[in-house]
């Protein structure tokens, strides 16, 4: 009896808590979109200013030495770069899936800052949508099976053994 009571309430909070991860991701989605647009206008600047010296991208920023500061924003803009080409990837990736599939890619939705800014915007919504009812079942089951699976590793030490 118990068992069951703790399936039930480990289903619940798995499925309210994962019902609400589809509209989490697309609201990730959109921040991710705004990064890559603002940081798409830093490349293409320095790329133009680079090419307007006749310089690549790898040519313009060698010559970003000498100076403390400059080897500092060399070294920032590297930075950018690598975080623009990561974020456009991410961004394409998730764009090309349903938000229940993204479930299955956590990995893409691993931004810091994009994450944290996100969840600190996030309310809570009841699942409406088909990927939110997929979702909240998805999660019902998983959280049930967690903990039903926790309460009897729990619990083996303590079982009768079967008489023979």
């Amino acid at each position: 009896m118990i068992g069951k009571a703790v399936f039930l309430l480990g289903a619940l909070a798995g499925g309210a808590g994962l019902s609400q991860f589809p509209e989490f991701s697309q609201q990730y989605l959109q921040r991710l979109a705004g990064q890559v647009d603002a940081l798409t206008v830093v490349v293409r600047d320095f790329d133009a200013s680079a090419q307007k010296n006749g310089l690549t991208r790898e040519e313009a920023l060698a010559e970003m030495r000498g100076t403390a500061f400059l080897d500092d924003r060399q070294q920032d803009l590297r930075r950018t770069f690598l975080r623009h080409a990561r974020l456009s990837d991410n961004l394409v990736a998730l764009r090309e899936v349903t938000p229940l599939a993204r479930i299955l890619m956590p990995q893409r939705l691993g931004d810091a800052e994009t994450l944290a800014a996100t969840w600190g915007d996030f309310r809570p919504a009841v699942p409406v949508t088909m990927e939110g009812l997929a979702a909240a079942g998805i999660g019902f089951l998983g959280g049930g099976m967690a903990l039903s699976g926790l309460l009897s590793l729990l619990l083996w030490p303590f079982r009768r053994r079967a008489r023979g």
